[in-house]
């Protein structure tokens, strides 16, 4: 005997199930945005780079033609301002993240106490990061020039600066001139800027721990320092592992800053990968070195998100 398999209409009174009742389709329809945009504007540039890195394109002829295989990896890593770059990348990561970590540590637990005026000073502590970073990097980029910076006058003031002193016999540390400084500087706007969303993730971690831990450490006689790091950090762990994932993965792509403050320079001294791919695809109107510049960055930042997700994981299930 045939069945039908039709649904029983509902009874009078009875709601008929919506698409709010239908976890699956709930599921993908909440999904699809974030699906779509990823699609569009991760996953397409993503392949449309690895064809042009493996192609001979160039802004006069920007078809993907001419396929050359991995010989445009090869001649970017013969070039003498590859392993500059790639160390420069990495020096300027690891010091924003060292420097960015402590200070945010430092702040939350700053913030997590009551004091006078707090709300004042939080207003202060976000400001970097509402102000968009090429501004950031203009205003550093006057704060540290080589003629005008009122950083070396104050320096000169407290006699740091200048003949017979600490600094040097210059007036000026030329910042943006010399190899060192110049990546110290770039370090040092990077953690200014990035440093408001790492104390507030920290500060929401360290808000979370319960008060009962620190009051009976108090009652046991414990110091600042032993509740710090016995208590207070490793309860932090998978909050810093976090942090430190995106502070790497937003300092390691970016060249806004190296772009408005050094150029890379003096020569490629402080060049990193990101602005070189901007030079040698766009500048330079190699479209397929550049892109294969570009790709150098996708296998490290992959492990390194990889790994810190996988520490962030057995830190939690401790």
């Amino acid at each position: 005997m045939a069945t039908d398999s039709t649904a029983p209409p509902p009874a009078a009174g009875e709601r008929r199930p919506g698409i709010g009742d239908r976890s699956g389709l709930l599921g993908g329809l909440m999904l699809a945005p974030a699906v779509i945009y990823i699609v569009a504007l991760v996953g397409v540039p993503f392949m449309l780079a690895i064809a042009l890195s493996t192609s001979s394109a160039t802004v006069g002829a920007p078809g993907i033609h001419g396929f050359v295989g991995l010989q445009n990896f090869i001649d970017v890593m013969h070039q003498p301002a590859f392993p500059v770059a790639l160390r420069n990348s990495v020096i300027v990561t690891l010091a924003t993240l060292v420097v960015t970590i402590i200070f945010a540590t430092a702040e939350s637990e700053l913030f997590a106490r009551d004091f006078r005026g707090k709300w004042f000073w939080q207003i202060i502590i976000i400001l970097p990061w509402a102000m968009p970073v090429s501004l950031a990097a203009v205003n550093w980029l006057w704060l540290l020039d080589s003629q005008f910076s009122p950083v070396d006058w104050i320096l000169r003031q407290l006699h740091l600066l200048g003949p017979g002193t600490l600094l040097g016999p210059a007036n000026h540390l030329y910042y943006y001139g010399r190899e060192w400084l110049g990546l110290a500087s770039i370090t040092m706007i990077n953690v200014w800027r990035l440093l408001p969303l790492a104390t507030i993730i920290v500060l929401a971690g360290r808000t979370s721990i319960p008060r009962d831990i620190y009051e009976q450490a108090q009652v046991d006689g414990a110091g600042f320092f032993r509740v710090l790091f016995r208590i207070t950090v490793p309860a932090l762990g998978p909050i810093l592992v976090v942090v430190s994932m995106f502070t790497a993965l937003m300092v390691f792509g970016d060249m806004t800053i190296t772009a408005i403050t050094t150029h890379g320079g003096p020569g490629y001294s402080t060049q990193i990968l990101p602005y070189w791919a901007f030079v040698k695809g766009i500048d330079g109107g190699a479209l397929s070195q550049g892109a294969a510049v570009a790709l150098f960055m996708f296998p490290i930042l992959l492990a390194a998100a990889v790994l810190a997700l996988r520490m962030a994981f057995r830190q939690e299930n401790q």
